[in-house]
């Protein structure tokens, strides 16, 4: 299905919010710069022959002649009186959404076809298309699928932020997509962002990273890192890492996520699997044991100079005894977790350290 507009421009040219949103209202290339601008002239001129009645040496009129034009500007800008006689070409009449006169009628606005929206120098139309309501924004890198539950409060919040809500009346002319939509319904599972956020965060995550390879250049690994360049310092290892998800590591996550849904579940109900047999929780927590053994002798291989002999080292211990305890020694699901999220830490220091030494 093609929306009008998002598939085929990907920037708003200049401050035509105007016409891109005469446009999207009707799904189609309907008015361009040069017809809104001639609109805007003609608007100019029915204004200054009002003002020439009371007579072109008054200083009203001499004034007015000064003054720019209200109707548009340099930058593309359209009034309200440009975009009201453009759609008077279709039949098509703006009623102000929270005016007495509308308010009194009680319409819900799921039972209207279309609103023009307007804060300061920006126009949007939100459209019902089919039997769904989208935003068409044209700030937004695609149509935004509105529900009718939240419908009134999203232009109520549009109101609150002082925008302006015109009502559009009248028969709207036909367009694919509406009648795609009159058969099928869609979904939307991400939210369109405004043009230029993705490049933002792009920009924001380069200084990020320049600001923490800053901190490591200036640190030579032999004093100790204050907590924020510690943080900083883990954000970029991480952001750097590239994970390569192995079995013994998928079976610790669902041994956690286990402990973490409560005591009361039975510890020798078997664990769902992503691949190879049924694993008990016993079975897993020596699996557990396993995998840290190993990280701990890889780290100790690491860390110890060449030549040097090993030591062995403890294995941290919680309040109820020992990771590596006998697996018939009593130990609670949250003392198994802090465990494992303290061998986690310390993997992570200890691998920090590692790399500020190299």
């Amino acid at each position: 299905m093609d929306f009008y507009m998002w598939t085929r421009r990907t920037l708003q040219e200049g401050s035509l919010c105007a016409q891109h949103c005469l446009n999207n209202l009707l799904q189609g290339e309907y008015f361009s710069p040069v017809e809104l601008s001639s609109i805007a002239h003609q608007l100019d001129e029915e204004e200054r022959m009002r003002m020439a009645e009371g007579g072109l040496t008054s200083e009203d009129y001499r004034t007015f002649l000064q003054q720019p034009s209200g109707n548009m500007d340099d930058s593309g800008f359209f009034s309200i009186q440009v975009i009201s006689n453009a759609l008077k070409v279709w039949g098509l009449e703006l009623i102000l959404f929270n005016s007495p006169e509308y308010q009194r009628l009680r319409v819900d606005p799921i039972n209207e076809k279309s609103f023009i929206c307007n804060y300061k120098e920006h126009w949007f139309t939100v459209r019902k298309l089919g039997k769904q309501w989208f935003n068409l924004n044209s700030l937004l890198t695609g149509p935004e699928l509105i529900s009718d539950t939240y419908l009134a409060l999203f232009l109520a919040q549009l109101q609150q932020e002082g925008y302006s809500i015109f009502v559009v009346k009248g028969d709207l002319p036909e367009c694919e997509a509406d009648q795609l939509l009159q058969m099928i319904r869609v979904q939307q599972m991400h939210r369109p962002k405004l043009i230029g956020e993705e490049l933002a965060q792009l920009k924001e995550q380069r200084v990020l990273k320049t600001d923490l390879e800053q901190v490591l250049e200036g640190n030579d690994g032999t004093g100790a890192l204050d907590e924020d360049e510690e943080d900083l310092q883990r954000a970029l290892a991480l952001s750097r890492q590239e994970i390569d998800i192995e079995d013994e590591e998928a079976d610790l996550r669902r041994a956690i996520q286990l402990s973490m849904q409560g005591s009361s579940r039975n510890i020798s109900q078997d664990v769902p699997q992503t691949s190879g047999p049924n694993l008990t929780f016993e079975e897993l927590r020596r699996r557990r044991e396993a995998y840290f053994e190993k990280r701990q002798q890889q780290q100790q291989q690491q860390a110890d100079p060449p030549g040097q002999a090993s030591q062995p080292r403890e294995r941290p211990t919680t309040s109820s005894g020992a990771l590596g305890s006998d697996p018939g020694d009593s130990m609670s699901e949250e003392d198994m977790l802090q465990a494992a999220v303290t061998m986690s830490l310390e993997t992570v220091t200890n691998n920090l350290k590692t790399e500020a030494k190299k």
